[in-house]
């Protein structure tokens, strides 16, 4: 390809609603513009990478056998009100009418579609296993879209679903997926990692996150370096920092803290640990009758140590809470506590709560808590002594770096990641709520377990240039760069020698079946090495008059602080070389 007849747009500014480094740089180096709010024009500079990205999955889903369809963006409502998400999902889910009334909506994903298929195509078990996949534009009405592609409305996302007979099959679909999943990440050459994660609203019991390292990720992945154990902050399990609950050695005391409403202010005025503080947090449960009317609310006391924070995703797992919860309201605190927020704890209380005290909560002894009086706490408290057994123990706090973890090989450790693929067992959730169902065996209908698997493929972008840019643009790893390898000729529109010289380099290198750009643009050479350090192509091949008397090129990866000379007529192989390495 030469740079004439290409499409080249880079800026020096990045537009100044740009927040992240993803979003100023693909708009610098002309790879996206905006169109509308969370919604962008892929440049031909930017479509490129989408190629190659797509290219490599497609090649690994075929490998693992995966069979690729098309299913359409705009999907009728009945199939989305048989599972009932059309109901449920909410605002992001963006419904349409078309001209006679029917409702549609724009896909944001495609379960409901691809069991449809299922129970209509698949009706022997001999058909089985059988995984579908397609890659698609999907559309979620964010409220806010930001951060460029990060968080927009419109993406494009590869989807995978399996079929199987029953669960032992349907893990062998799902280890089929999570293998290929992790050779789709090495070939993108971008530093990852699969963690364990909660399967949130679309369903499920397995699940997996694939994870590139950022630091400017959203995510939070908890991992022991001295093992394979990685989570998911919001799945990762914490441990009781004591293995047993230590003989109490102080009375019980009311000890006035006017005005220390937290944890951290008590610790600081009465000279202790704030770890041996223990932080209330009140929640709420509603019983509803048929109307959607409240007609009972039982109200919770969840502990957790003052320098630690609730887990909500945990929370929601408790038995007695995973039907839904909230945080309490004030009336209910002060009906049930006697007092604001600020002092309360699980003594005293003037009406009777559940209460939840983490794993490392229920092994303290000697702790401070709120005396559910303004301006009071009270230290030297006790399980047993001073306070009742809590109703429950169970693992609902963030885990802390310096953690124990939980396969007892080492310590936690937390590094920020952004979630580009996704992997879900569902077994039967849709298939029952749609009634798809094949012949067993014995010639009976059964229900398919399903897995859903998912690729952000848009997202990969942006989540490769947050992981890898300088202060010249972005680092593109070879395998999905835009071009692999430039070339830059200075004088190319002036000098004959140079001119030929530029076109057998790029013939060649082009013959040999490398992504080559060759800039014929006569460009200045600051400004054309700027360009491609900012689009971030891996490799650079400069040709001058000088230099050919010489007998020498410069090569220089884009990672390379200084460009290396090599002889004119090794620089072909030189250049094959570094592409291999």
């Amino acid at each position: 390809m030469k740079a004439s007849q290409f499409f080249i747009a880079t800026q020096k500014e990045a537009p100044a609603d740009a927040e992240v480094v993803s979003h100023k740089l693909m708009m610098r180096a002309g790879m996206i513009k905006r169109l509308g709010a969370g919604i962008y024009n892929y440049m031909p500079m930017g479509l490129r990478v989408i190629r190659k990205v797509e290219a490599i999955i497609r090649e690994e889903m075929g490998r693992s056998g995966a069979v690729e369809m098309l299913m359409p963006v705009v999907q009728p409502a009945e199939l989305w009100q048989e599972t009932g998400r059309f109901d449920k999902m909410g605002p992001e889910l963006m419904r349409v009418k078309d001209r006679h009334g029917r409702d549609f909506i724009i896909q944001p994903t495609s379960e409901e579609v691809v069991t449809d298929v299922a129970r209509q195509e698949l009706r022997s078990y001999k058909q089985l296993p059988k995984n579908f996949y397609h890659i698609q534009t999907k559309f979620r009405d964010e409220r806010r879209p930001r951060f460029g592609i990060m968080r927009g409305r419109e993406f494009t996302m590869k989807d995978a679903y399996s079929f199987d007979r029953n669960p032992a099959a349907a893990a062998k679909s799902y280890e089929t997926m999570f293998a290929a999943y992790k050779r789709i990440f090495d070939r993108f050459g971008l530093q990852y990692r699969a963690v364990a994660a909660d399967t949130g609203a679309i369903g499920g019991d397995l699940s997996h996150e694939f994870q590139v390292i950022a630091d400017t990720g959203e995510d939070a992945i908890v991992y022991c370096p001295t093992s394979d154990y990685a989570a998911n902050i919001e799945l990762a399990e914490a441990v009781a920092l004591t293995p047993e609950r230590a003989a109490a050695t102080q009375a019980l005391a009311k000890t006035p803290t006017p005005g220390k409403s937290t944890c951290a202010d008590v610790a600081v005025l009465l000279d202790l640990p704030l770890a041996q503080t223990v932080k209330s947090l009140v929640m709420a449960t509603d019983e509803v009758n048929d109307k959607g009317d409240i007609v009972k609310s039982t109200v919770w006391l969840l502990l957790v140590r003052g320098d630690h924070d609730m887990n909500e995703v945990k929370v929601g797992k408790v038995e007695g809470l995973k039907a839904g919860f909230r945080f309490a309201t004030l009336a209910e605190i002060e009906d049930h506590f006697g007092c604001k927020p600020g002092y309360l704890g699980p003594i005293g209380l003037k009406k009777p709560v559940k209460v939840i005290a983490d794993r490392t909560v229920a092994n303290m002894a000697d702790f401070v808590c709120g005396a559910n009086e303004p301006d009071f706490h009270l230290t030297g408290v006790n399980w047993g002594r001073d306070l009742p057994e809590p109703d429950l123990v169970a693992d609902i706090r963030n885990v802390v770096a310096g953690d124990p973890s939980p396969d007892g090989q080492g310590v936690l450790a937390i590094q920020r990641g952004i979630e580009v693929g996704h992997v879900f067992y569902l077994g039967t959730k849709y298939s029952k709520a749609m009634n798809a169902t094949f012949l067993d065996e014995t010639g009976k209908p059964a229900h398919f377990e399903m897995g859903c698997y998912g690729i952000g493929v848009t997202r990969i972008l942006g989540a490769a240039i947050e992981q890898s840019h300088d202060a010249r643009g972005i680092v593109w790893p070879d395998a999905i760069a835009p071009f692999t390898v430039a070339i830059c000729p200075i004088g190319y529109d002036r000098s004959a020698e140079v001119k030929a010289a530029a076109d057998a380099l790029h013939d060649e290198l082009q013959a040999a079946g490398i992504d080559v750009m060759l800039d014929d643009r006569g460009e200045r050479p600051g400004a054309m090495f700027a360009d491609w350090e900012l689009i971030g192509v891996p490799h650079r091949v400069v040709l001058s008059d000088r230099g050919l008397k010489e007998g020498q090129l410069e090569y220089q990866g884009r990672r390379d602080e200084a460009a290396t000379k090599v002889p004119a007529t090794d620089v072909a192989a030189f250049v094959k070389a570094r592409l291999q390495a």
